[in-house]
């Protein structure tokens, strides 16, 4: 057995003793570890895939205060994995309908909404007000904020990950062992890494991994069993298959390490290179000369001297296209140049104008004229052909 996070206890009722019957019948967590799940405060950073069955599940478990923090709103496309979610709540906040649904669950538990994204302002205040943290985002600043604030608050980081395939799973607890960054020193390259929006996740793996995520809060709200500090498990889907990496803690870690360089939350956007969530804003004038609205394409379209060029991948040109438009993916741009013209004007797009930006990147590198459709497809589809399906 590991050391519990939570040293406190809060007696049941009889409601809860039948409630928790099952729990309480099994000799590792038996009354004691029931009034520790009581009386545990859990933060949730995320309400989406991994957050979704994590705190449903940690609802049902008893957990006595659990913590959302989120402002976002739910979107169709959240349903195929985001399931304390529903299509009547589909244009509503998210953290009203996960309050819905964990009360409906189990009204004994206390829910404390912070509605908000977690930034570098209330990081601290926020996570320092819990016992654990579970960290269900899908952006490397984010993950880079929770890390810190939960190194700094000295509170357990248990962490995971879903994309495409693959989940990840570990306990991050300074205290105990490694922290992220003792993994992930650096983030990788902006673009190196899509998310879960422009590279697609298999719903059930939010599931699969959101859960797992559960079973490690439990075990280090109550110390029961092997946790999964200094550890990294690898969950490949197709294979039904865990690998497990050993994870050490660096002696030259910059926030957990004896000697440490980041004593306060920094920039975590600028750290990374990429913005933290899809409504991160950015000033217009940081993109205007890179950047061109589907409606100022459309006035361009009829041009022979402008060539909409798509760089999603050739699975993605099955479900909607741009009349007019020329597939080269991204991941090929680079090898293909000498197919380009360098006489025309090329407006690039992809879904959402993330991989667009990067190609008009490299093209202006190497020489072409190129402008990237912000909101890409999507935004076309919403502003200038409804007619076209939006994914």
């Amino acid at each position: 057995m590991s050391r519990p996070a939570v040293d406190r206890r809060e007696p049941l009722t009889h409601e809860e003793i039948a409630r928790y019957s099952r729990h309480l019948i099994i000799p590792e967590i038996g009354l004691a570890g029931q009034e520790r799940i009581k009386a545990a405060r859990v933060l949730l950073v995320g309400t989406g895939g991994l957050g979704s069955p994590l705190a449903l599940y940690l609802a049902a478990a008893g957990v006595g205060t659990i913590g959302l923090v989120d402002d976002d709103v739910v979107d169709a496309s959240n349903l195929q994995r985001q399931v304390i979610h529903g299509t009547s709540d589909l244009g509503t906040h998210k953290l009203d309908s996960a309050l819905a649904s964990i009360k409906d669950l189990n009204p004994n538990v206390n829910v404390e909404l912070h509605r908000t994204f977690l930034t570098s302002d209330n990081a601290l205040d926020i996570i320092g007000g819990y016992d654990v943290v579970a960290d269900g985002t899908d952006n490397f600043p984010t993950r880079y904020l929770v890390n810190d604030a939960s190194v700094l608050t000295g509170t357990p980081n248990v962490y995971g990950s879903i994309f495409r395939f693959e989940g990840q799973l570990s306990v991050f607890w300074a205290e105990e062992g490694p922290c992220y960054r003792c993994m992930y020193p650096e983030p990788p390259p902006p673009g190196m890494v899509p998310n879960c929006a422009e590279g697609g996740v298999f719903g059930v793996m939010a599931g699969h991994i959101g859960t797992a995520q559960g079973i490690e809060v439990l075990k280090t709200i109550t110390g029961v069993g092997r946790s999964m500090v200094g550890r990294l498990g690898v969950y490949d889907a197709l294979e039904q298959d865990w690998t497990y990496v050993k994870v050490r803690k660096d002696p030259r870690c910059p926030v957990c390490g004896p000697d440490p360089t980041v004593t306060a939350l920094i920039d975590y956007e600028d750290f990374c290179g990429v913005p933290a969530h899809d409504r991160t804003v950015v000033e217009p004038a940081d993109l205007a000369d890179l950047e061109i609205l589907p409606s100022e394409y459309v006035e361009l379209a009829d041009r022979d001297d402008v060539v909409l060029l798509d760089v999603r991948e050739p699975h993605e040109f099955e479900i909607n296209r741009i009349p007019g438009s020329t597939l080269i993916p991204k991941d090929t741009l680079a090898g293909r140049l000498t197919e380009l013209d360098p006489d025309v004007e090329y407006v690039v797009h992809c879904k959402g104008g993330v991989r667009s930006l990067e190609s008009v990147q490299l093209l202006r590198g190497a020489g072409f004229r190129a402008r990237s459709m912000r909101g890409g497809i999507d935004l076309y589809a919403r502003q200038v052909d409804p007619s076209i399906p939006v994914y």
